[in-house]
């Protein structure tokens, strides 16, 4: 296949990037790291809000999942907290819904509501979903949910009793929803999963097109190897940049011969690892259930474990300094071995494909 990102798309990306730079996640982290979860900033709050890229996945912009991708990569890179996938892909799904649902979706677009994407774990039990007349009672636990302490609600994706798929908004207010925060080995965004015993009245939720809670299980596997592939860009600069300043026996180490091997061994596993995302982000945008489950799930396996191999050896070759609280390394490191767990471990990835 081939495929190259447009110049719209890279302006995009290079926009994204120089605001991220500008604000930068990591130096705002810093101020407050010892003293709780990370949280969203007042600049990102207003720049998810003024820039309109939550409803980049809507009919009205019509932007595409490649479009979205170079975006989450470029937050992965600067380990942002904000939820820009979960948002995006509930703000499109809102969209295509009834008009008391669909305007939600406009609200998340202009900042009014922060609604996120909820999803059951692959590998754990979905939340049980009964329909008692107009009325939606959902009990259970969801999958981890990044940023869900500055979410305003959530549109669960679960299905119901008699099989059918439900969309269901659950404010955050809602009676019987729970928040429980994870400490997780990632320090730059927070995690949660949702524990529920809630009532939905009927103005809140909606069957939906079988195939839905795949779509979306789907899209938020790519978009956590995606974010893992920003950061694992960022570990290879800085580790080729520290392989040339760093010097030992009166040379820098970036002239021996096994680290100059190790440096390409991290670029060639970050560009593979992108060409096998980009090929899914096509997918994601195409009709064909079936090819869009392959090729995210042979994305999520490849890059999942490049990724993680990728941020391995940038420890290795940095060495001791590495290892320091102070050293930016340890927090790309941190978020890359959580994005290789969550929507499907690498091997939950690579049976998925056996089984096809």
């Amino acid at each position: 296949m081939d495929f190259a990102l447009s110049a719209e798309q890279e302006e995009l990306a290079a926009s994204e990037r120089a605001w991220l730079g500008k604000h930068d996640p990591i130096a705002a982290r810093r101020r407050y790291i010892d003293s709780g979860p990370a949280r969203l900033t007042d600049a990102d709050v207003k720049h998810l809000a003024d820039s309109g890229l939550v409803g980049l996945l809507t009919g009205d912009i019509g932007g595409t999942h490649v479009d979205l991708a170079v975006l989450v990569e470029e937050h992965g890179r600067a380990c942002s907290p904000a939820p820009l996938a979960e948002l995006a892909l509930a703000t499109a799904a809102l969209d295509k819904l009834d008009p008391s649902l669909a305007t939600l979706g406009h609200a998340n677009t202009v900042g009014a509501e922060r609604i996120l994407l909820a999803l059951s774990s692959p590998t754990g039990v979905s939340p049980k979903a009964d329909i008692a007349g107009t009325e939606l009672r959902i009990t259970g636990i969801t999958g981890p949910t990044t940023a869900a302490l500055d979410a305003t609600g959530f549109l669960l994706a679960t299905q119901a009793s008699d099989g059918s798929e439900i969309l269901a908004h659950v404010p955050r207010a809602t009676d019987g929803l729970h928040l429980r925060t994870l400490e997780t080995l990632d320090l730059t965004r927070s995690w949660g999963v949702l524990d529920l015993e809630v009532t939905v009245s009927a103005a809140n939720w909606t069957t939906v097109p079988a195939g839905t809670i795949s779509y979306l299980s789907d899209a938020l596997a790519f978009y956590r190897k995606m974010d893992a592939l920003g950061a694992a860009r960022r570990l290879v600069e800085q580790t080729v940049e520290y392989a040339q300043q760093r010097t030992q026996f009166g040379q820098p180490i970036g002239g021996f011969q096994a680290v100059k091997h190790h440096c390409a061994n991290m670029a060639l596993q970050t560009e593979a690892s992108q060409a096998s995302l980009w090929a899914a982000a096509v997918a994601l945008d195409d009709n064909d259930p079936a090819r869009r489950a392959t090729a995210v799930s042979a994305a999520a396996a490849y890059a999942g474990d490049a990724t993680s191999t990728v941020a391995s050896t940038a420890l290795q070759v940095h060495g001791g300094i590495g290892f320091t609280w102070e050293h930016d390394l340890h927090l790309l490191i941190r978020r890359i071995k959580v994005d290789e767990l969550l929507n499907g471990s690498v091997m939950w990835h690579r049976r998925r494909l056996a089984a096809v």
